[in-house]
């Protein structure tokens, strides 16, 4: 910090934002912001000065001197107006946000502010910032934390009314019980999510995300094609408003065609107008790639591209829970296939034939015979598999119980006649 002192004025501020060297600039925004002159306008002046500092330092990656802004401009936050105040946080907090790798600091950050905030009795500021360390405790997969937080927050927004934010809490808190496998709540926090969400104007960010976690449910329930339809609809608001989250969708959509089995309507999705070049990439060609093999039905192509694509394919839960159900459905078709013409066979020769460890093979077929897929036995002594054919049911079985029931009823009918006359 430069020893010159800057006065609070427009004049300051221009050198600043003209400097072409980032620590004088930063110096001089400091002086500006420590300059004891209180009036409106010298406030004014700091304002902009802390939304420029703030700018510059997230530029130069000083995420711990953002952090100790957030400190040193506490005794400046008791002579602006609280909405003012809340605004200055929020930037200072998401310009740490957008630093790569400060998740901890960021977590660290917001229980200073939220502590602060108890103290200095801004609910609303609070709200908001604890709001924020719960998605940020989501991502970090804090989730006992988080719900524990959430709890407490949701019933203080919805005893204040306010719409917005609990849009926003209901949405993070379906996120963190589909994170923790409890679709039911998952699904109720949705529905609340969306309750609040008509009553107000949602903005189409806001409507995107509870569209594209509507996708996930759905997609999760199996009923893939509302789940496209949802995916679609975040893709739209995305897309328009040019966020990051636009490709993800776009992955989901596909990977609900893939999952219903229109693998091939996957290339011309990709090439479409709409999708353009913007959103060529990895996260594209992974799912290309297990839309190919899905179409050819060649385990050997899906193996190969889940080892090509591991981040966007394997590291993506999503994706990762479903892909592994239609792994399993493909080798399940294919040794039905491979398995049809034998009465008795290797495990190795199958093995030879789908390109697979003999293993994992053995491995499948005792659980599809465990899980009735066909009737066999496995001789490991042998190394063998036996199929047997079909046993046929025998009718008279079905027929034999259907006449034992219609006794029932002759004789249920009987005793209550009998009954009637001795009445």
């Amino acid at each position: 910090m430069s020893s010159s002192n800057y006065p609070a004025t427009t004049d300051s501020l221009i050198q600043a934002t003209e400097s072409n060297i980032p620590a004088e600039a930063i110096s001089i925004l400091y002086s500006i912001i420590e300059n004891p002159s209180s009036s409106s306008d010298a406030l004014r002046i700091k304002e902009q000065a802390i939304t420029a500092l703030s700018d510059l330092l997230r530029k130069e990656g000083q995420s711990e001197d953002l952090r100790n802004l957030l400190t040193k401009l506490r005794p400046f936050f008791t002579l602006i107006p609280k909405a003012k105040t809340a605004k200055i946080v929020r930037i200072i907090v998401d310009a740490v946000a957008k630093i790569p790798n400060t998740s901890d600091l960021q977590i660290s950050l917001c229980k200073e502010i939220v502590q602060w905030t108890r103290d200095e009795k801004r609910t609303f500021l609070r709200q908001r910032i604890e709001a924020r360390l719960a998605a940020l405790l989501l991502e970090s997969k804090e989730y006992s934390e988080a719900l524990n937080l959430l709890s407490g927050l949701v019933k203080e927004v919805r005893r204040l009314d306010d719409k917005l934010l609990l849009v926003e809490i209901d949405l993070l808190e379906s996120k963190l019980h589909f994170s923790l496998r409890n679709l039911p709540k998952a699904k109720a926090a949705l529905t609340a999510a969306r309750t609040a969400a008509n009553a107000i104007y949602v903005p189409p960010a806001q409507q995107g995300t509870i569209d594209l976690q509507s996708g996930i449910l759905h997609a999760e329930e199996k009923d893939y094609k509302t789940g496209y339809s949802y995916f679609f609809e975040a893709f739209e608001a995305f897309n328009a408003l040019e966020d990051p989250q636009a490709i993800y969708s776009l992955k989901y959509m596909l990977l609900c065609k893939i999952m219903v089995g229109q693998a091939d309507d996957v290339a011309g999705i990709i090439s479409s107008p709409k999708v353009g070049l913007q959103y060529q990439g990895p996260e594209l060609d992974a799912m290309k790639a297990v839309a190919d093999a899905h179409s050819k039905r060649s385990l050997k192509l899906f193996e190969v591209a889940l080892k090509n694509f591991r981040t966007q394919l394997d590291e993506d839960p999503i994706v990762h829970r479903h892909l592994s159900s239609l792994y399993d459905t493909l080798l399940e078709q294919n040794l039905c296939r491979l398995i049809e013409p034998f009465s008795r066979v290797e495990i190795a020769h199958i093995a030879e034939l789908i390109e697979l460890p003999g293993q994992s093979v053995e491995k499948k077929l005792s659980q599809m015979i465990l899980d009735k897929k066909f009737a066999g036995t496995l001789d490991q002594g042998a190394g063998c598999l036996i199929i047997f054919d079909d046993p046929k049911t025998d009718a008279i079985y079905p027929a034999t119980l259907e006449t034992i029931s219609n006794m029932e009823k002759v004789v249920d009918s009987l005793y209550a006649r009998s009954a009637k006359i001795m009445a």
